[in-house]
C-alpha cells in the first residue's frame, strides 16, 4: 500500500516540528511504574492520585493509560497527578479494585509520528481476564490468563494483546484462554512481578481484529 502525502504527512514528512493536536495512540510499551497514593470517590466515581517517575511532566487534559485504561488527567499537584474514571469504566476494568499503594503501570499516548515498538492500543479496555497460573522457566515467566468465550474471534495464536495495558503476544490460544511469555526486562519494569493467581487483568484485543469481526456480522447480516 502506497501512503498518499496527504494522509499521514507528519510520518511521510518526519522533519516536520512536532504537533501536540496529531491523533495518538497508546503502543503498550509502559513508560514507568506509578503507585496510587489516594482514592477519592464522588458519587459513582472515583478519583486516583497517582505518583510516579512521569507526573511532574505532565499537563491537565493529558491522555495517559493507567494498567491499559486511557484516563485524562484532570489535576496536579506535589508530583503527582489525579485521573478520574467514572462508573462504565469501573465496571469494565479492574480500578474498582484500586487502593492506595495499589501499582499501576503508566504509559503516555503516542502521537502518529512516534516510534511504535509494540501494536496500536487505544486504551479502551475490552474486558477483564483472569490469572489462572504463573510458572517461572528459570529466566522467564509463563503466564495463563482465562476470560469469557465470547471474545474468542478476537485473539489469535501469535498475536498481540494488551494485558494491564501491556503489548504482549499471546500463544497457547484457547477458546477462553491464552498464555503468555514475560522475559526479566518487562517482569521487572511492570507490575506483573506483583501479579497473583486469581487476579483480575485489564484485556484490550487487537484492534485489527475488532474490525474485521465487526464487518464480518455486518455483512452475514445484510445477506
Amino acid at each position: 500500500m502506497v501512503l498518499k502525502p496527504w494522509v499521514f504527512p507528519e510520518i511521510l514528512r518526519p522533519n516536520l516540528p512536532f504537533q501536540p493536536n496529531i491523533a495518538s495512540m497508546f503502543t503498550g510499551i509502559i513508560e514507568c511504574l506509578g503507585q496510587v497514593i489516594a482514592v477519592e470517590t464522588s458519587a459513582e466515581n472515583k478519583s486516583f492520585w497517582v505518583k510516579s517517575d512521569i507526573s511532574a511532566a505532565l499537563q491537565v487534559d493529558q491522555s495517559v493509560a493507567h494498567n491499559g485504561v486511557c484516563l485524562t488527567v484532570d489535576q496536579l499537584a506535589g508530583g503527582m497527578h489525579r485521573v478520574t474514571a467514572i462508573a462504565e469504566t469501573l465496571r469494565k476494568t479492574n480500578l474498582g479494585s484500586w487502593l492506595a499503594n495499589t501499582t499501576v503501570n503508566v504509559e503516555r499516548c503516542l502521537p502518529m509520528n512516534g516510534r511504535l515498538d509494540g501494536h496500536l492500543v487505544q486504551g479502551h479496555v475490552d474486558a477483564t481476564g483472569t490469572c489462572t497460573a504463573i510458572t517461572d522457566e528459570n529466566g522467564s515467566w509463563l503466564i495463563d490468563f482465562g476470560f469469557e468465550e465470547q471474545h474468542a474471534p478476537l485473539i489469535i495464536e501469535k498475536g498481540s494483546i494488551c494485558v494491564n495495558g501491556i503489548s504482549l503476544t499471546a500463544f497457547n490460544v484457547g477458546r477462553n484462554s491464552f498464555s503468555v511469555a514475560i522475559i526479566p526486562y518487562t517482569w521487572e519494569h511492570t507490575n506483573m512481578h506483583q501479579l497473583q493467581v486469581g487476579a483480575a487483568v485489564n484485556l484490550e484485543f487487537d484492534m485489527v481484529g475488532k474490525y474485521i469481526l465487526r464487518h464480518t456480522q455486518l455483512s452475514s447480516s445484510s445477506k
